[in-house]
């Protein structure tokens, strides 16, 4: 096994252990925490720390530390969010999400760097094209990463299952569960939602937070620091702190930039409604909270099938296939909980939805990655960046008004949103169909040290 090959396995792997944890705990939130909207609510600071960390934080900690050691400090941001989750409040949950918030933007910046430049690397050495190399990196990393969904929920599930005593759901609850579910005129509050003991309760956070640990030494000990000298160069040699700062919004002077805004809000809206919504006013509401996991498990399964498949046939069908498909995957979702009223009795349908919302997902994730890599290749720090901040955006409007708006208000946000995001996004396709992007390809012998190419994804 090359060198390469090995550190982009340590960097999945240490991703899979680290969002075993996060994964199922953001599942849970909006049932597991349910008082007083406290799961949803630090969610939407989580992404708004997210936001403010991605206007500035990303470049000056890779440039700084290095992307190994970025990874290492960012992850435990996210150990210390599951530390918080022993004793939930709002004195211990908010704080500790605004510490993962932070970490988050640094984290995915640093991987995608560290992906691409050994992607560069290995290029170079098999003299292929970088981009190509690239793209298998990053399947790789999707194909073990996005299993992280089945490994967490499938803890919680399991766990919740040894529960002794759990609440009956009665038809009279069943009425209020799905598009009508409405915080205001619902009766039944959260009387549908079955809380487990607070020794199960225990029981799963301690193996989150093991595992998360787990995945800290494993970066820390096991994977090369690839671009120590270019960290050592840039300390030497330092940009002003506002020139990095205002790079995100210069940006924005591209008008593609600015027609994909949408889209990428989108991709947060998207995950938001499932995590914060689906999982409660559907699963929880009909079910109970232990078929929250497997749900996820089935969003997760399917989610990181299709990112590795969807990275292989992106060569073949080209991205606006795709693109159309998960749109028509995602609008098809959107009407169909419209006019479902879910029920026990109904539960292949759950994941049925679950496993449809998991391949749309796993297009905006690939392909999004993938549009902003073509069309920013000289940008590539400020056009992730901008990816960041807008998907962080769509994330912190949706679980910002998770505990104010009806279910079926929230459908027609999110579809409204999925529809302008698609039509700018065939505008995007237009300009570049008259301008064509120009390729920048690894025979140019452009050094790794002095410039990374990125690629971005959600947290």
């Amino acid at each position: 096994m090359g060198s390469n090959l090995k550190n982009i396995l340590i960097v999945s792997f240490g991703f899979l252990l680290l969002f075993t944890a996060y994964g199922g705990l953001q599942s849970l939130q909006s049932s597991l925490n349910a008082d007083e909207g406290l799961g949803t609510a630090s969610l939407s600071v989580l992404y708004g720390a997210i936001i403010l960390s991605s206007m500035f934080l990303p470049p000056i900690l890779i440039k700084n530390l290095g992307c190994k050691w970025t990874i290492v400090v960012s992850m435990g941001c996210y150990v210390a969010y599951s530390l918080g989750n022993l004793y939930p409040s709002w004195e211990t949950l908010i704080p500790t999400s605004i510490i993962l918030g932070l970490g988050g933007a640094p984290l995915w910046s640093a991987k995608c760097t560290y992906l691409t430049i050994s992607g560069n690397m290995q290029g170079k050495k098999e003299n292929k094209e970088g981009r190509d190399i690239i793209n298998q990196y990053f399947g790789i990393f999707f194909l073990i990463f996005q299993s992280s969904a089945v490994w967490g929920n499938l803890m919680s599930s399991l766990i919740f299952e040894l529960a002794d005593d759990r609440a009956s759901i009665t038809e009279e609850q069943l009425k209020h569960c799905g598009a009508v579910d409405c915080p205001v005129t619902n009766a039944t509050g959260n009387s549908t939602i079955d809380i487990p003991p607070d020794s199960l309760r225990y029981t799963l956070l301690g193996s989150y937070i093991g595992v998360g640990v787990l995945s800290v030494i494993l970066v820390a000990v096991f994977l090369d620091n690839l671009d120590k000298e270019a960290a050592q160069e840039f300390r030497d040699n330092r940009q002003p702190f506002f020139s990095v700062f205002l790079a995100t919004f210069k940006h924005l002077r591209d008008k593609r930039q600015v027609l994909l805004i949408p889209m990428t809000m989108y991709s947060g809206f998207e995950q938001g409604f499932l995590a914060g919504d689906y999982n409660k006013s559907y699963v929880t509401c009909a079910l109970g909270i232990r078929y929250v996991g497997y749900s996820m498990i089935c969003f997760g399964a399917t989610n990181s099938l299709f990112s590795f498949a969807f990275g292989k046939l992106s060569h073949y069908t080209g991205r606006i296939a795709l693109f159309a498909l998960g749109t028509v995957t995602n609008l098809s979702c959107i009407i169909g909980l419209f006019l479902w009223k879910p029920h026990p009795d109904d539960l292949a349908v759950f994941f049925v939805f679950s496993g449809l919302w998991g391949m749309a997902d796993a297009v905006w994730q690939t392909q999004t990655n993938a549009l902003y890599g073509v069309l920013f290749e000289e940008h590539k720090e400020a056009a992730f960046a901008n990816y960041r901040l807008w998907e962080s955006v769509g994330f912190v409007i949706a679980f910002g008004y998770s505990n104010y708006l009806c279910v079926d208000v929230k459908l027609y946000v999110v579809l409204a949103v999925l529809v302008v995001g698609m039509v700018l996004y065939g505008c995007v396709e237009y300009i570049e169909y008259k301008n064509p992007t120009a390729c920048i390809k690894n025979k140019l012998e452009l050094e790794v040290e002095k410039k990374s190419y990125i690629a971005q994804t959600k947290l």
